[in-house]
């Protein structure tokens, strides 16, 4: 068991490296990867289910206690990204399935993966884990209702296939993992461990699976794409800041908001997009899994060597440190 704690924490450490490597083999060499297309709606699931076993009541404590700056993350989660996501694919003037795609990478809740960036980045922990949880679990609802409102002009959506959609990979997963942590606490907690390197993994074939399948597109719109993703996730980062700023926040909790705000479930993102508008709008989700995690840590390195001068909490909430190290990435 150390032995592959050892290698999960490698493996949760480098993802970005990790992911990169499979998506320029995947895009080199196609062929062997194609037929994992099938697999990505249960890969999602695991990494969900990867994320139940790791929520704990004290996670969502701070919704309770402090509800203003959960609720600033939650609001600039679901209207930042969305948004921006739509002026971006209107003012490149994208492909249809490509700006839905795009729209839908701005739709969808933020990814687990930004509570590590958040905990390498001296913010605010415990604020950036319960945004993470209070979007996924609001995403059935919120998520096809955006999605509903400005990517209908370039895709049909239908919004209550898509809710059945996100319960399932989402919710269901996420609950199972909770009930199993509540029935076997012990089992849990010695092999938590190993978590990341589970999550590690699903992204990455899910990630093979999007770029093989769209090698040819991606040779044609790649570039144009990455960039549309490369100033959406900056300009999330970005104003999630700033807004964080303007509602008066300390410097931590601005870190934790903006991590939170431009990071997202790309491989929810993914899963939806081939269920719903096809597999080239998973395109968009597929380069975000690749690009926020080079900017999250890169923005986190930069970041761990500023102090924060202004901090409300004096001591980390207890166990912070534990719980990060052990979620998974997605």
């Amino acid at each position: 068991m150390k032995l592959l704690e050892t290698i999960s924490s490698i493996a949760g450490k480098f993802f970005a490296v990790w992911v990169i490597v499979i998506a320029v083999i995947a895009f080199l060499v196609p062929a062997p990867f194609q037929q994992l297309g099938g697999y990505v709606t249960i890969l999602l699931g695991v990494v969900m289910f990867g994320m139940g076993l790791t929520l704990k009541p004290v996670d969502f404590k701070i919704i309770a206690t402090n509800p203003f700056p959960v609720l600033i993350g939650f609001v600039g989660q679901f209207t930042i990204m969305p948004l921006v996501a739509f002026l971006i694919a209107t003012a490149l003037n994208l492909p249809a399935e490509l700006a839905a795609g795009l729209v839908l990478l701005g739709s969808v809740p933020g990814g687990t993966a930004s509570n590590v960036m958040v905990f390498l980045a001296k913010g605010n922990v415990p604020l950036s884990i319960a945004m993470t949880s209070l979007s996924t679990l609001l995403a059935p609802v919120v998520t096809p209702l955006i999605l509903l409102l400005l990517a209908g002009q370039w895709m049909p959506v239908d919004a209550a296939a898509m809710f059945l959609s996100i319960v399932q990979v989402i919710i269901v997963p996420i609950a199972l993992g909770l009930l199993i942590r509540k029935v076997f606490p012990k089992t849990v907690e010695k092999s938590i461990g190993v978590l990341p390197l589970i999550s590690v993994v699903a992204i990455m074939i899910i990630v093979s699976a999007v770029v093989s399948g769209n090698a040819e597109r991606l040779a044609q719109t790649g570039l144009l794409v990455f960039v549309a993703v490369m100033l959406h996730n900056g300009a999330g980062l970005l104003l999630g800041y700033f807004a964080a700023r303007l509602c008066g926040l300390d410097e931590s909790k601005r870190r934790a908001i903006a991590l939170e705000v431009g990071m997202q479930n790309s491989g929810l993102g993914v899963t939806l997009a081939t269920a719903h508008f096809g597999p080239i709008a998973a395109i968009p989700s597929a380069l975000g899994a690749v690009w926020h995690n080079i900017s999250g840590p890169i923005l986190a390195t930069y970041w761990a060597k500023k102090p924060v001068v202004e901090q409300e909490e004096k001591a980390p909430v207890e166990g912070t440190e534990q719980a990060v190290k052990h979620t998974p990435i997605g």
